[in-house]
């Protein structure tokens, strides 16, 4: 049977969406998994225990069209520390525009990644509308997707998926303008604070 690692490369790993669509992975697969969250400390460890894995799942949200540091971090500690016997690598990216198209580059990166150091690319989740999907009624149908990841992965089967909100592209920017307007409402931001780069202070 199977283990899958499971790696949460966002930057805010346990407050993020990436956690969430994580969890509903493992609630949904019917072989073991395990959840990492990247850090700073803990990736040589990581690398030091692929051997213990068959499937290798990253997720994580697009960042500027590419994959996060945390995640490119990663990966060049990965290069240079690289199991013996090398697991299947998928992936289940999230972005917060509506198409999931969005997320072809950080898609490309890790394809690249994977033929250049000799892993085999497995199964593909595209996640649009990410940040805010996961609270509305449509959240059934990213269960659903996430839930054909998790068959696919388990049975040796390689998926390419997608999956959105199905809103005309001005109502769901009307909508996620909203959204986030309440989002930093209920954290004492201003729409006028959140329009420039110095939001968020370490």
């Amino acid at each position: 049977m199977g283990k899958i690692m499971i790696i949460n490369g966002s930057p805010r790993a346990p407050k993020s969406n990436s956690k969430k669509f994580a969890y509903i992975f493992a609630k949904n697969c019917n072989i073991p998994t395990e959840y990492f969250e990247l850090n700073k400390k803990n990736n040589t460890n990581i690398c030091m225990i692929m051997d213990d894995f068959t499937d290798i799942l990253l997720i994580f949200p697009l960042y500027v069209d590419g994959i996060p540091v945390t995640l490119l971090n990663f990966l060049k500690v990965l290069e240079n520390n690289p199991p013996k016997k090398k697991p299947k690598i998928s992936i289940l990216i999230n972005c917060g525009f509506i198409e999931p198209e969005q997320n072809d580059v950080a898609v490309k990166m890790v394809r690249f990644f994977c033929k250049t150091q000799g892993y085999v690319f497995g199964s593909l989740l595209k996640i649009g509308s990410g940040e805010a999907i996961l609270n509305t009624p449509f959240k059934i149908f990213v269960v659903k997707k996430i839930k054909k990841l998790a068959k696919a992965i388990s049975k040796e089967k390689n998926e390419n998926l997608k999956i959105t909100m199905p809103l005309p592209k001005k109502l769901f920017i009307k909508a996620s303008t909203k959204y986030w307007e309440n989002y930093g409402k209920r954290n004492g931001i201003t729409k006028e604070q959140m329009s420039i780069m110095e939001i968020e202070k370490e």
